[in-house]
């Protein structure tokens, strides 16, 4: 059995992710900035989950998170997940904004990588995967905040990797596409709102010709 942490768990894909560990004979600890939409994930798993309540931007918030896991037992796999989305033109772009995904989407794999990575070298032994994004190798308009972060999140999955895989420890990054998730729909709607496009204009015009399945 491994111990894995997940943050953004309460979303759709940490919440799927969750499903899939505990399928496979893990402990999870399901970790969100909500500690109310971890809970309901890791209620539906009672004995093989916990929730956690983390802010991924604040080093503070980390180190204890990671302590109290690490102080008693092996943390096996780290799986950074947390994000959101912001989109408006680059002119247009609110500072405050671009500061809070940066902080989240990079910033937090940073500093859940730097605290995790004593305690996996100590125990010569560890798996971290960061969740990236097909945007992380391309873009799209009106997201320069999200690319950019998940741009960053591949630079730092190679440093990462470079830095631990002699202590045994793999680092990767995983680049999804489109998956159907609050995030996703909410977007989905903000166009309908903004542009008068349908959901399914949106995923024929935007989504579905950048990717090949």
């Amino acid at each position: 059995m491994r111990n894995i942490l997940v943050t953004g768990a309460g979303g759709g894909l940490g919440a799927a992710m969750v499903k899939k560990f505990v399928e496979e004979g893990d402990y999870v600890y399901a970790a969100d900035l909500k500690l109310e939409a971890a809970q309901a994930v890791a209620d539906l798993y009672p004995e093989k989950t916990e929730a956690v309540e983390l802010n991924v931007a604040i080093s503070t918030s980390v180190q204890r998170v990671i302590d109290k896991i690490c102080k008693d037992k092996e943390l096996h796999v780290l799986v950074n997940n947390a994000g959101l989305q912001y989109r408006a033109k680059i002119e247009d772009f609110p500072e405050e904004q671009w500061d809070l995904l940066q902080n989240v989407m990079l910033k937090g794999p940073f500093l859940l990588t730097k605290y995790v990575f004593p305690y996996m070298k100590k125990q010569q032994h560890g798996r971290i995967v960061n969740i990236s994004s097909i945007h992380g190798e391309m873009a799209s308009p009106e997201k320069a905040a999200y690319v950019a972060a998940k741009h960053g999140v591949i630079g730092l999955t190679r440093v990462a990797a470079l830095e631990g895989a002699m202590h045994g420890i793999t680092v990767n990054a995983v680049l999804p596409g489109a998956v159907k998730t609050p995030l996703i729909v909410k977007q989905l709607q903000e166009l309908e709102e903004s542009k008068g496009m349908s959901e399914l204009d949106a995923l024929n015009e935007i989504v579905y010709p950048k990717q090949a399945m």
